[in-house]
């Protein structure tokens, strides 16, 4: 398959991406919130149980791992990339090496990773990865993101996503702005702007098919501790504005993060997205805690329980893949 087949199954209508590539600080959180030992068994053991799951046919286009579970063998001794295969969902690895202080900045961040990552790509390709992923993030304050942070970010993806074209996989380029601060959505919506802006015009430069990329933004949100306050309708709204704006048509589609935001709230505002949706792009999903946090509660109660949490985990896929296709409603939830 091409790169631009792969991408138009990533983002396929009712369809979604599954991020499951926490890394293993992260996952230590997690399951520490559960009460959980976060020993290489029990990572493993939970993700098992989100993929073996049967919403993974139905509703889960792509999965995001990190590199520890790419490589790791399921509890009926299939590979973890080729159980994902078998739903017809296709793995995908998270590249980059996280977000470091940005040198010379104040206190702003830029995504590392890039050193070895022609190698790295050449072995993941082997293990079943058929595309990647690489988030950059960036602040919003008086004096946040400066032009430093956004042109040293735009840069690294755009190197990031020539270096997995070269390898036959498709890169997902995310830049983040983050939900932190007080900012309204206006400023969201300028800041979010100026970051896509620059994002595609280093694409190019780097002569990056459009064509076989998927392009995971933030949709357009005031932040957490704003005093002004958007509806679903509002965020719909300024999000289409800004991608129609700034992003090329060429990209075959988008697959919002969730970035901060309640399960319910990221499927809402997806929902209305793709109900007032006039662009070319397919509108989908690439949620990490919004897809799995229910799961990793109740699983964390009994982690032998694997019927109950898969149940909790093909309730929130549906729920998405009915936003993915403007067909969700409150009324759907309650019912469950």
């Amino acid at each position: 398959m091409s790169i631009e087949e792969i991408a138009k199954q990533m983002v396929v209508k009712g369809k979604g991406i599954l991020a499951a590539d926490e890394s293993t600080g992260t996952m230590e959180k997690r399951l520490k919130s559960v009460n959980v030992e976060c020993t290489e068994k029990n990572r493993l053991h939970f993700r098992e149980t989100l993929f073996s799951s049967s919403s993974m046919k139905t509703c889960i286009s792509g999965v995001i791992l990190f590199d520890e579970t790419l490589r790791q063998t399921s509890s009926s001794g299939t590979s973890i990339p080729e159980l994902i295969k078998k739903s017809g969902s296709i793995p995908g690895i998270k590249v980059d090496k996280g977000a470091k202080l940005l040198a010379g900045s104040d206190k702003e961040k830029v995504t590392e990773g890039l050193d070895g990552l022609r190698e790295r790509l050449e072995e993941y390709y082997k293990l079943g990865a058929r595309f990647a992923k690489w988030r950059a993030v960036y602040s919003i304050s008086t004096k946040h993101p400066s032009k430093q942070c956004i042109k040293s970010n735009a840069h690294a993806l755009a190197r990031y996503a020539a270096l997995v074209q070269e390898a036959k996989m498709v890169p997902i380029v995310e830049p983040e702005v983050l939900m932190d601060g007080e900012h309204n959505i206006k400023k969201c919506y300028e800041v979010t702007s100026v970051v896509l802006k620059e994002c595609y015009k280093m694409l190019k430069l780097h002569r990056v098919n459009l064509r076989g990329t998927i392009l995971k933004p933030n949709m357009i949100l005031p932040g957490n501790k704003s005093k002004e306050k958007s509806n679903t309708e509002e965020i719909a709204k300024m999000t289409l504005k800004c991608l129609k704006e700034n992003v090329p048509t060429e990209v075959p589609g988008i697959a919002f993060l969730s970035g901060g935001q309640t399960e319910i709230e990221a499927t809402e505002n997806l929902n209305e997205i793709n109900k007032m949706n006039d662009t070319s792009f397919a509108m989908s999903f690439s949620y990490g805690r919004a897809l799995q946090q229910s799961a990793l509660k109740n699983w964390g109660k009994n982690i032998d329980d694997i019927k109950k949490t898969q149940e909790i985990f093909n309730h929130r896929s549906k729920m998405n893949s009915l936003s993915s296709t403007s067909k969700w409603n409150k009324d759907l939830e309650k019912a469950s």
